[in-house]
């Protein structure tokens, strides 16, 4: 929709990304920065969030877009165009301060009230311990891979939710100050390095019951937002959600990769051969072909998924089993084509690809680290999808 957002006041899906289009040349230049100092650069960081890409999942009480899942899409892989690890912070971001509007006012409030621009990290994963205490609970643990550590004041992290003796009854998120929290440089990687997707370590910090949502009931479709039926993107399917945002950096990536290798091909030649330009080159115009198939055959899986999410949310309906199970797989097909996409660019381009100077490189290495994050591994997401449609019940991951 390319009207005004029906009266919420925020900018249209059309303004967002021409916002991160015009910050596209100062994205790109810091992006080999970015890479050697595994972080996203502060000039880049205060731009995104002036053009507001990080207010995508904020409530509008506070400011905040409240947009939904088809413009995280649309703006997170735009940023992908220009680096992939920034896509993945805007993605990420994004999806975490989606996960704080699942939170009761009062802990939407200590993280907005005063800070409307206030950002949240996280990691899903419970590898915590929790000790049950009046009010609340005591956390203690550590939590590797936090994307946007370095730039968020809280994270949303996993932890298990046990009785007074001591014994687990489910998993949940505890909102913390990341001023409470410790933070630890682990992120040393081939891809996405500047994601600075550290060690995030808390040593028993006080965790009040307000800041705490269980992740089961998260799954199911409840959450704890007093003011959920006027705010539908709060009802959202979660683990859809948490996927697809996962995949928007590699929309972007793809097509930067098809232009570039489009606009060289007007003047590289093929070497070794008679080819001078490649763009005269049938191996490399069926190629370039393909690839952007590829490319194009992740889009539409993406948006059909987030059209899914959408949708529902808006009607205030959970998506069925196998429509959940399916999103995952979109996922995992979206993740497969992107990097197959860019194989076949990067092939077609030749072992120039590789030089440092040369974008096709870090655009590479983006893709494959990213692609194989645990939630979106293809294999398994057909896997859970195959067995939805058979009507197999054996469950293979915690949350669909």
């Amino acid at each position: 929709m390319n009207t005004q957002a029906l009266g919420t006041g925020r900018p249209t899906d059309d303004e967002l990304v021409a916002r991160v289009h015009a910050l596209g040349e100062l994205i790109r230049e810091q992006a080999a920065k970015g890479d050697r100092k595994r972080r996203v650069p502060e000039p880049v960081i205060a731009a995104l969030n002036e053009a507001g890409a990080f207010k995508l999942a904020t409530p509008r009480r506070y400011g905040g877009y409240e947009t939904s899942m088809k413009t995280m899409l649309d703006v997170a892989s735009a940023v992908g165009e220009y680096d992939g690890s920034t896509a993945w912070l805007v993605s990420l971001i994004s999806a975490c301060n989606w996960i704080a509007g699942l939170f009761p006012i009062q802990a939407q409030d200590e993280i907005w009230g005063e800070n409307p621009d206030a950002r949240v990290c996280g990691v899903f994963a419970p590898t915590s311990k929790s000790v049950k205490v009046d009010g609340g609970f005591l956390v203690t643990g550590k939590w590797y891979y936090t994307s946007g550590a370095w730039h968020a004041e809280w994270g949303a992290m996993g932890m298990p939710i046990v009785d007074e003796n001591g014994q687990q009854t489910d998993y949940g998120f505890g909102l913390i100050p990341m001023s409470d929290m410790t933070q630890e440089d682990t992120w040393f990687t081939v891809g996405m390095r500047a994601t600075g997707s550290i060690c995030v370590a808390a040593d028993n910090v006080f965790v009040p019951a307000h800041r705490i949502v269980s992740g089961t009931e998260a799954n199911e479709g409840h959450n704890r937002n007093e003011n959920i039926d006027n705010e539908p993107l709060y009802r959202s399917a979660f683990q859809p959600l948490l996927i697809l945002v996962l995949i928007a950096p590699q929309l972007g990536l793809s097509r930067a990769a098809l232009e570039f290798v489009k606009e060289q091909a007007a003047t590289k030649r093929v070497h070794a051969t008679v080819y001078e330009p490649q763009a005269g080159s049938v191996a490399i115009q069926l190629r370039l072909a393909r690839a952007k198939m590829r490319v194009d055959t992740a889009r539409l899986h993406a948006y059909r998924a987030a059209e899914d999410v959408d949708r529902a949310a808006n009607e205030g309906r959970y998506p069925d089993f196998e429509t959940r199970a399916r999103i995952q797989a979109d996922c995992g097909w979206v993740a497969e084509n992107a990097r197959e996409a860019i194989d076949m660019l990067i092939t077609a381009h030749g072992a120039g690809s590789f030089a440092e100077r040369n974008p096709l490189g870090r655009i590479w290495r983006d893709s494959n680290t990213a692609g194989r994050h645990a939630f979106i591994t293809p294999d398994v997401r057909y896997e859970i999808y195959g067995k939805a449609m058979l009507g197999i019940e054996e469950k293979i991951v915690p949350l669909i």
